[in-house]
């Protein structure tokens, strides 16, 4: 009984499908299914337009899964490690910004210090997403310089 479970969990650990393929049928047969239940309950241009979306993301997945993971080098992900800091940055400070507005705006009774009482926790996690971001820029700035 025991090695039959080991024999089981090394299959598991050695999956047989790459991560996009699996991706790319999990979300086809999700979609598949779904797309059969609601489109006769809608009018027919829209269910003519569900149809093409899903057609186009059926295309689009295909080609997502011909990509191999394994050779994607590192010097390739550094512009979406930068791209991904500076999203994160970006959103910090905008919502920071929204969140500044709306306080003066509907709020213009409480001082300062009363907003960050009242909102604390919304500084606190626009904060530490802008420092997320920080750091994995941190991190891509201190890596060595690829030798090309």
């Amino acid at each position: 009984m025991s090695s039959q479970n080991s024999k089981e969990r090394l299959e598991l650990a050695n999956p047989t499908r790459k991560p996009l393929v699996l991706l790319r049928d999990t979300e086809r047969s999700l979609r598949l299914k779904t797309v059969e239940t609601i489109a006769p309950l809608l009018p027919s241009e829209t269910a003519m337009n569900l149809g093409e979306t899903s057609q186009a993301a059926d295309e689009f997945l295909d080609e997502l899964a011909k990509i191999d993971i394994d050779t994607i080098t590192d010097a390739e992900l550094k512009p979406a490690r930068i791209m991904a800091g500076l999203t994160f940055i970006g959103f910090s400070g905008l919502m920071l910004m929204f969140l500044l507005v709306y306080l003066s705006n509907l709020h213009p009774e409480l001082s300062a210090v009363a907003q960050i009482q009242a909102y604390w926790y919304q500084y606190v996690w626009f904060i530490s997403l802008g420092v997320a971001g920080l750091a994995v820029l941190g991190r891509e700035a201190m890596r060595p310089p690829e030798d090309e």
